[in-house]
């Protein structure tokens, strides 16, 4: 019957997101690197213009923040548990605990604008309109963007998924569909 697939379903998601690395397994494995990126995105839900915390006013959508972890080849180490698509980069990673983990682990992590002032180990482009920098701030901005461009090998990767494109169940499922959607790529690619 209908019950007992869908039973079966959320079932096999839910063994799946046990399955999948936590931040200390990433951490560990990070350690071995010789540095990190992170990033946030939004993954789009159909939720109503009633849900104001999950409504991003950056991408003017509806959705679930997610931030991950890439090693410096692009490839997920690790997926965070998702936030109303309200919530800031930099308060994601805060609530999280990357940052705190990353300093602690003395791991070198490369991140965008959206996490300036965010401290630890995490570094951040020059901020300013590129005419006001100087000629060695913007050499750091291209060389910085340059690496970080790596993430969004493993966005696109994450949203390959199309169970990620567009979700359309409860926000409170999102975060076992992430992990199930991670553990299954890296259980691919080893």
């Amino acid at each position: 019957g209908t019950t007992t697939a869908y039973r079966y379903a959320t079932e096999a998601v839910e063994l799946l997101a046990g399955l999948a690395p936590t931040l200390a397994d990433a951490i560990r494995v990070a350690s071995t690197k010789a540095f990190v990126i992170l990033d946030g995105t939004l993954l789009p839900t159909d939720r109503i213009a009633a849900d104001r915390p999950f409504y991003s006013g950056k991408h003017k959508k509806h959705g679930m923040n997610l931030q991950v972890l890439t090693d410096p080849f692009g490839r997920l180490l690790w997926a965070s548990p998702a936030l109303p698509g309200a919530v800031h980069d930099v308060r994601a990673a805060r609530e999280h605990g990357i940052v705190d983990a990353l300093a602690a682990a003395d791991i070198k992590c490369w991140a965008d604008k959206a996490y300036r002032g965010v401290g630890g180990t995490v570094r951040t482009p020059y901020w300013g309109r590129w005419e006001t920098l100087s000629t060695g701030q913007q050499a750091v901005n291209r060389s910085h963007a340059k690496i970080r461009a790596l993430v969004e090998q493993a966005m696109a990767t994450l949203k390959s998924w199309r169970l990620l494109r567009k979700l359309r169940c409860s926000t409170a499922r999102v975060t076992s569909l992430v992990r199930a959607v991670l553990a299954l790529h890296l259980a691919s690619s080893e």
